[in-house]
Protein backbone atom coordinates (compact mmCIF):
# COMPACT_ATOMS: atom_id res chain seq x y z
CA UNK A 1 0.00 0.00 0.00
CA UNK A 2 1.82 3.12 -1.17
CA UNK A 3 1.88 6.08 1.18
CA UNK A 4 -0.22 9.00 0.07
CA UNK A 5 0.20 12.65 1.05
CA UNK A 6 -3.16 14.23 1.80
CA UNK A 7 -4.06 17.90 2.10
CA UNK A 8 -7.54 17.43 3.52
CA UNK A 9 -8.55 20.20 5.92
CA UNK A 10 -8.84 18.95 9.49
CA UNK A 11 -11.71 20.71 11.23
CA UNK A 12 -12.84 18.11 13.80
CA UNK A 13 -10.66 15.88 16.00
CA UNK A 14 -11.55 13.16 18.50
CA UNK A 15 -9.02 12.50 21.28
CA UNK A 16 -8.81 9.06 22.92
CA UNK A 17 -6.50 8.74 25.93
CA UNK A 18 -5.26 5.57 27.57
CA UNK A 19 -7.52 4.67 30.45
CA UNK A 20 -6.26 4.96 34.02
CA UNK A 21 -3.11 6.76 32.86
CA UNK A 22 -2.54 10.17 34.44
CA UNK A 23 0.17 11.07 31.91
CA UNK A 24 -2.24 10.35 29.03
CA UNK A 25 -4.90 12.60 30.59
CA UNK A 26 -2.43 15.47 30.93
CA UNK A 27 -1.31 15.04 27.31
CA UNK A 28 -4.94 14.86 26.13
CA UNK A 29 -5.78 18.10 27.93
CA UNK A 30 -2.74 19.83 26.42
CA UNK A 31 -3.58 18.47 22.95
CA UNK A 32 -7.16 19.72 23.19
CA UNK A 33 -6.09 23.22 24.21
CA UNK A 34 -3.52 23.33 21.42
CA UNK A 35 -6.12 22.37 18.80
CA UNK A 36 -8.92 24.58 20.15
CA UNK A 37 -6.56 27.57 20.07
CA UNK A 38 -6.36 26.90 16.32
CA UNK A 39 -10.17 26.74 15.97
CA UNK A 40 -10.34 22.98 15.59
CA UNK A 41 -13.43 21.37 17.10
CA UNK A 42 -12.32 18.77 19.67
CA UNK A 43 -14.40 15.86 20.94
CA UNK A 44 -13.56 12.97 23.24
CA UNK A 45 -14.52 9.34 23.63
CA UNK A 46 -16.71 8.85 26.76
CA UNK A 47 -13.90 7.54 28.99
CA UNK A 48 -11.54 10.41 28.18
CA UNK A 49 -14.31 13.00 28.56
CA UNK A 50 -15.20 11.61 31.98
CA UNK A 51 -11.55 11.56 33.09
CA UNK A 52 -11.02 15.17 32.00
CA UNK A 53 -14.32 16.43 33.34
CA UNK A 54 -15.27 17.56 29.86
CA UNK A 55 -18.67 17.32 28.28
CA UNK A 56 -18.89 14.36 25.96
CA UNK A 57 -19.14 16.09 22.61
CA UNK A 58 -18.55 13.06 20.42
CA UNK A 59 -19.49 9.43 20.15
CA UNK A 60 -17.46 6.34 20.79
CA UNK A 61 -15.21 5.78 17.74
CA UNK A 62 -17.28 3.93 15.17
CA UNK A 63 -20.56 5.05 16.80
CA UNK A 64 -23.63 6.52 15.16
CA UNK A 65 -22.44 10.14 15.12
CA UNK A 66 -20.55 11.54 12.16
CA UNK A 67 -16.87 10.53 12.51
CA UNK A 68 -14.23 13.21 13.06
CA UNK A 69 -11.67 14.12 10.41
CA UNK A 70 -8.87 12.79 12.64
CA UNK A 71 -8.57 10.54 15.71
CA UNK A 72 -5.65 11.18 18.06
CA UNK A 73 -4.78 8.24 20.29
CA UNK A 74 -2.63 9.11 23.32
CA UNK A 75 -1.16 6.09 25.07
CA UNK A 76 0.36 2.98 23.57
CA UNK A 77 -0.17 0.50 20.75
CA UNK A 78 -2.90 -1.29 22.71
CA UNK A 79 -5.10 1.82 22.83
CA UNK A 80 -4.52 2.46 19.13
CA UNK A 81 -5.46 -1.12 18.23
CA UNK A 82 -8.74 -0.73 20.13
CA UNK A 83 -9.59 2.48 18.24
CA UNK A 84 -8.60 0.92 14.90
CA UNK A 85 -11.07 -1.93 15.47
CA UNK A 86 -13.81 0.52 16.45
CA UNK A 87 -13.25 2.56 13.28
CA UNK A 88 -12.92 -0.40 10.91
CA UNK A 89 -16.38 -0.01 9.39
CA UNK A 90 -15.90 3.72 8.73
CA UNK A 91 -12.16 4.33 8.49
CA UNK A 92 -10.76 7.68 9.57
CA UNK A 93 -7.12 8.80 9.88
CA UNK A 94 -5.52 7.84 13.21
CA UNK A 95 -2.51 9.53 14.79
CA UNK A 96 -0.80 7.71 17.65
CA UNK A 97 1.09 9.55 20.41
CA UNK A 98 3.33 7.16 22.36
CA UNK A 99 3.72 7.48 26.13
CA UNK A 100 6.40 4.88 26.75
CA UNK A 101 6.94 1.25 25.85
CA UNK A 102 7.88 0.00 22.41
CA UNK A 103 5.24 1.84 20.39
CA UNK A 104 5.56 0.59 16.80
CA UNK A 105 2.15 2.06 15.93
CA UNK A 106 2.19 5.08 18.24
CA UNK A 107 5.54 6.18 16.87
CA UNK A 108 5.24 9.92 17.67
CA UNK A 109 6.52 10.94 21.10
CA UNK A 110 4.81 13.58 23.30
CA UNK A 111 7.66 16.01 22.64
CA UNK A 112 6.86 15.84 18.90
CA UNK A 113 3.08 16.24 19.30
CA UNK A 114 2.78 19.97 18.64
CA UNK A 115 5.15 19.80 15.68
CA UNK A 116 3.26 17.02 13.91
CA UNK A 117 -0.12 18.61 14.70
CA UNK A 118 1.03 21.80 12.98
CA UNK A 119 2.09 19.72 9.94
CA UNK A 120 -1.27 17.94 9.90
CA UNK A 121 -3.27 21.18 10.15
CA UNK A 122 -1.16 22.55 7.27
CA UNK A 123 -1.91 19.43 5.21
CA UNK A 124 1.70 18.19 5.32
CA UNK A 125 1.38 14.57 6.38
CA UNK A 126 1.47 11.07 4.95
CA UNK A 127 -1.42 8.65 5.18
CA UNK A 128 -0.64 4.93 5.25
CA UNK A 129 -3.41 2.59 4.17
CA UNK A 130 -2.78 -0.45 6.36
CA UNK A 131 -4.27 -3.87 5.63
CA UNK A 132 -6.68 -5.21 8.25
CA UNK A 133 -7.94 -8.76 8.70
CA UNK A 134 -11.60 -9.76 8.80
CA UNK A 135 -11.73 -12.71 11.18
CA UNK A 136 -14.76 -15.02 11.51
CA UNK A 137 -15.60 -18.08 13.57
CA UNK A 138 -17.77 -20.60 11.69
CA UNK A 139 -19.50 -23.13 13.93
CA UNK A 140 -21.90 -25.74 12.60
CA UNK A 141 -22.12 -23.92 9.28
CA UNK A 142 -23.04 -20.58 10.91
CA UNK A 143 -20.85 -17.52 11.43
CA UNK A 144 -20.98 -16.85 15.17
CA UNK A 145 -18.38 -14.04 15.28
CA UNK A 146 -16.91 -11.57 12.81
CA UNK A 147 -14.51 -8.74 13.58
CA UNK A 148 -11.73 -6.72 11.97
CA UNK A 149 -8.26 -6.70 13.51
CA UNK A 150 -5.19 -4.61 12.64
CA UNK A 151 -2.32 -6.69 14.03
CA UNK A 152 -3.14 -10.37 14.24
CA UNK A 153 -5.46 -13.26 14.98
CA UNK A 154 -3.90 -15.85 17.29
CA UNK A 155 -5.15 -19.37 17.97
CA UNK A 156 -3.49 -20.89 21.02
CA UNK A 157 -4.05 -23.25 23.87
CA UNK A 158 -5.12 -22.43 27.40
CA UNK A 159 -3.44 -23.40 30.66
CA UNK A 160 -2.92 -27.11 29.89
CA UNK A 161 0.41 -27.81 28.19
CA UNK A 162 -0.94 -30.01 25.41
CA UNK A 163 -0.10 -29.69 21.73
CA UNK A 164 -3.11 -28.77 19.62
CA UNK A 165 -3.87 -29.74 16.01
CA UNK A 166 -4.87 -27.05 13.56
CA UNK A 167 -5.67 -27.87 9.93
CA UNK A 168 -4.87 -25.02 7.52
CA UNK A 169 -6.27 -24.44 4.04
CA UNK A 170 -5.68 -21.49 1.71
CA UNK A 171 -8.45 -20.64 -0.76
CA UNK A 172 -9.93 -24.10 0.05
CA UNK A 173 -6.67 -25.79 -0.91
CA UNK A 174 -5.37 -27.98 1.98
CA UNK A 175 -1.93 -26.90 3.18
CA UNK A 176 -1.00 -28.86 6.30
CA UNK A 177 -1.99 -29.78 9.84
CA UNK A 178 0.03 -27.97 12.48
CA UNK A 179 0.86 -29.76 15.70
CA UNK A 180 1.98 -26.86 17.84
CA UNK A 181 1.15 -24.49 20.67
CA UNK A 182 -0.86 -22.41 18.23
CA UNK A 183 -0.89 -20.32 15.08
CA UNK A 184 -0.54 -16.59 14.37
CA UNK A 185 -2.13 -14.98 11.32
CA UNK A 186 -0.89 -11.42 11.06
CA UNK A 187 -0.90 -8.40 8.80
CA UNK A 188 2.34 -6.70 7.72
CA UNK A 189 1.62 -4.18 10.47
CA UNK A 190 1.43 -7.05 12.97
CA UNK A 191 4.65 -8.63 11.73
CA UNK A 192 6.55 -6.71 14.43
CA UNK A 193 4.23 -7.98 17.19
CA UNK A 194 3.65 -11.59 18.36
CA UNK A 195 4.67 -13.04 14.99
CA UNK A 196 8.16 -11.53 15.32
CA UNK A 197 8.58 -13.10 18.77
CA UNK A 198 7.59 -16.48 17.30
CA UNK A 199 10.26 -16.28 14.59
CA UNK A 200 8.28 -14.65 11.79
CA UNK A 201 9.81 -12.12 9.36
CA UNK A 202 9.45 -8.34 9.46
CA UNK A 203 7.24 -7.34 6.53
CA UNK A 204 6.98 -3.75 5.32
CA UNK A 205 3.44 -2.48 6.03
CA UNK A 206 2.96 -1.35 2.43
CA UNK A 207 3.24 -4.92 1.08
CA UNK A 208 0.04 -6.63 -0.02
CA UNK A 209 0.48 -9.77 2.03
CA UNK A 210 -0.25 -11.47 5.32
CA UNK A 211 1.67 -13.98 7.41
CA UNK A 212 1.04 -17.35 9.01
CA UNK A 213 3.47 -18.18 11.80
CA UNK A 214 3.28 -21.36 13.92
CA UNK A 215 3.91 -21.10 17.66
CA UNK A 216 6.45 -23.71 18.84
CA UNK A 217 5.66 -26.29 16.11
CA UNK A 218 6.35 -29.95 16.90
CA UNK A 219 8.43 -30.37 13.71
CA UNK A 220 11.15 -28.01 12.46
CA UNK A 221 9.82 -28.13 8.88
CA UNK A 222 6.81 -25.98 9.88
CA UNK A 223 8.06 -22.55 8.83
CA UNK A 224 6.26 -19.20 8.54
CA UNK A 225 4.32 -18.50 5.33
CA UNK A 226 3.89 -15.19 3.49
CA UNK A 227 0.71 -15.16 1.40
CA UNK A 228 -0.97 -12.78 -1.08
CA UNK A 229 -3.31 -10.40 0.70
CA UNK A 230 -6.32 -11.48 -1.38
CA UNK A 231 -6.05 -15.08 -0.07
CA UNK A 232 -8.55 -16.58 2.37
CA UNK A 233 -7.09 -18.70 5.15
CA UNK A 234 -9.21 -21.16 7.08
CA UNK A 235 -8.02 -22.94 10.21
CA UNK A 236 -9.98 -25.89 11.58
CA UNK A 237 -9.55 -26.99 15.19
CA UNK A 238 -8.97 -30.75 15.35
CA UNK A 239 -8.31 -31.01 19.10
CA UNK A 240 -11.18 -31.49 21.54
CA UNK A 241 -9.47 -32.18 24.86
CA UNK A 242 -7.84 -28.78 25.44
CA UNK A 243 -8.96 -25.22 26.03
CA UNK A 244 -8.24 -23.28 22.83
CA UNK A 245 -8.84 -19.58 22.23
CA UNK A 246 -8.89 -17.14 19.34
CA UNK A 247 -7.42 -13.79 20.38
CA UNK A 248 -7.58 -10.62 18.27
CA UNK A 249 -4.81 -8.05 18.68
CA UNK A 250 -4.03 -9.59 22.06
CA UNK A 251 -7.16 -7.89 23.45
CA UNK A 252 -10.36 -9.71 22.49
CA UNK A 253 -10.68 -13.44 23.20
CA UNK A 254 -13.13 -16.12 21.99
CA UNK A 255 -13.23 -19.74 23.16
CA UNK A 256 -13.10 -22.28 20.33
CA UNK A 257 -14.71 -25.72 20.09
CA UNK A 258 -13.59 -28.78 18.20
CA UNK A 259 -14.38 -28.52 14.46
CA UNK A 260 -14.73 -24.72 14.67
CA UNK A 261 -13.31 -23.01 11.62
CA UNK A 262 -11.51 -19.68 11.87
CA UNK A 263 -11.74 -17.86 8.54
CA UNK A 264 -9.37 -14.96 7.86
CA UNK A 265 -9.38 -12.64 4.87
CA UNK A 266 -8.40 -9.07 4.06
CA UNK A 267 -10.80 -6.51 5.50
CA UNK A 268 -12.93 -4.58 3.03
CA UNK A 269 -11.61 -1.21 4.20
CA UNK A 270 -8.01 -0.23 4.98
CA UNK A 271 -7.00 1.21 8.34
CA UNK A 272 -5.66 4.75 7.90
CA UNK A 273 -2.54 5.70 9.84
CA UNK A 274 -1.12 9.23 9.93
CA UNK A 275 2.61 9.84 10.11
CA UNK A 276 5.06 12.60 9.41
CA UNK A 277 6.53 12.38 5.87
CA UNK A 278 9.93 13.15 7.45
CA UNK A 279 10.05 9.85 9.35
CA UNK A 280 10.48 6.60 7.39
CA UNK A 281 9.44 3.10 8.42
CA UNK A 282 13.07 2.00 8.57
CA UNK A 283 13.91 4.89 10.90
CA UNK A 284 11.18 3.64 13.23
CA UNK A 285 12.59 0.10 13.05
CA UNK A 286 16.12 1.30 13.80
CA UNK A 287 14.88 3.28 16.78
CA UNK A 288 12.54 0.64 18.21
CA UNK A 289 14.72 -2.44 17.57
CA UNK A 290 18.05 -0.70 18.19
CA UNK A 291 19.57 -2.04 14.98
CA UNK A 292 23.32 -1.59 14.73
CA UNK A 293 23.76 -0.83 18.43
CA UNK A 294 26.16 -2.76 20.66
Amino acid sequence: MADETRRKTISTVTIVAKRQAAEARLAARHCARFLEARRVAVTFDPFTARALGRRRDGRVPGGAARPSDLYIVIGGDGTLLMVARDLAARPRPILGINLGGLGFLTETGPGEMEEILIEILDGRYALDRRIGLEVSIVRGGKTVMRQVTLNDAVINKGALARIIELRLSIDRDPVTTYKSDGLIISTPTGSTAYSLSAGGPIVHPNLKAFLITPICPHTLSMRPLVLPYDSTAEVSLRTGDSEVYLTLDGQVGHALRIKDRVRVRRSRQPILMVRSPRKSYFEVLRHKLHWGER
